[in-house]
C-alpha cells in the first residue's frame, strides 16, 4: 500500500525521497506492478513538495 504523503508539508526531505525513487529502478528492464506505480506517484508528488519547500527556504545549495 503506498504511503499517505503529509498533508501539512513533507517530512522527508528531497533528497530522502529522491533516493526512495531511485530504488525502483534497479535494473533498466524493470516493470513496476500497479501498487508499485501508485507508490512512485506518491513519492514524485512529496518530493516535488519537499524540493519546493526546501528551495523557499534556501535549504538546496547550488552546484559549483
Amino acid at each position: 500500500m503506498p504511503p499517505t504523503p503529509p498533508t501539512s508539508g513533507s517530512t522527508r526531505s528531497a533528497a530522502v525521497l529522491n533516493a526512495l525513487i531511485r530504488g525502483f529502478w534497479s535494473h533498466p528492464d524493470k516493470r513496476l506492478d500497479a501498487a508499485e506505480r501508485a507508490e512512485y506517484a506518491a513519492l514524485v508528488t512529496e518530493w516535488a513538495i519537499a524540493d519546493a519547500a526546501e528551495r523557499r527556504r534556501g535549504d538546496v545549495v547550488k552546484a559549483a
